[in-house]
């Protein structure tokens, strides 16, 4: 059962790797204007999982597409924290593996890419600052 286990978790992350291979080419550089600066906000996004494609990006379809669409990762926005909390409700709950030296990486990409988003104001009504509710007193 233990074999079994570890040779579906290397069979995902080559696949993975497979993947991440056929769709990246090593002459890719990254496009620059005429400012000869990069474009930050020009990812490259994997086609078929819509991730941010960088050199983690295998080891993230190994280890998290393995078991859930990577649509989960996507909708979602955490802090290194939020993203470690969920790591271990997977562990806990859903029997997801150690993710042993991987941790870090994972960790790394998942904050990089889906981290919160530092906004800026946009001209709309600023959020409500923290209110201080008061209990009604229903007359009884």
């Amino acid at each position: 059962m233990k074999i079994q286990k570890i040779l579906t978790g290397i069979a995902v992350v080559l696949a993975g790797w497979l993947t991440l291979s056929a769709l990246t080419t090593p002459s890719e550089k990254p496009v620059t204007g005429k400012t000869g600066f990069t474009a930050t906000d020009s990812l490259k996004h994997d086609p078929n999982t819509g991730l941010v494609v960088d050199e983690r990006l295998n080891l993230i379809v190994g280890h998290c597409t393995a078991c859930h669409s990577s649509k989960l990762i996507l909708q979602n926005r955490f802090t290194r924290d939020g993203w470690k909390e969920k790591i271990r409700w997977m562990q806990r709950t859903q029997k997801l593996w150690d993710l042993g030296e991987s941790e870090p990486a994972v960790l790394d990409y998942l904050v990089k890419y889906y981290g919160p988003e530092q906004k800026t104001f946009d001209g709309r009504r600023k959020p409500l600052t923290p209110v201080q509710w008061y209990k009604l007193e229903t007359g009884k």
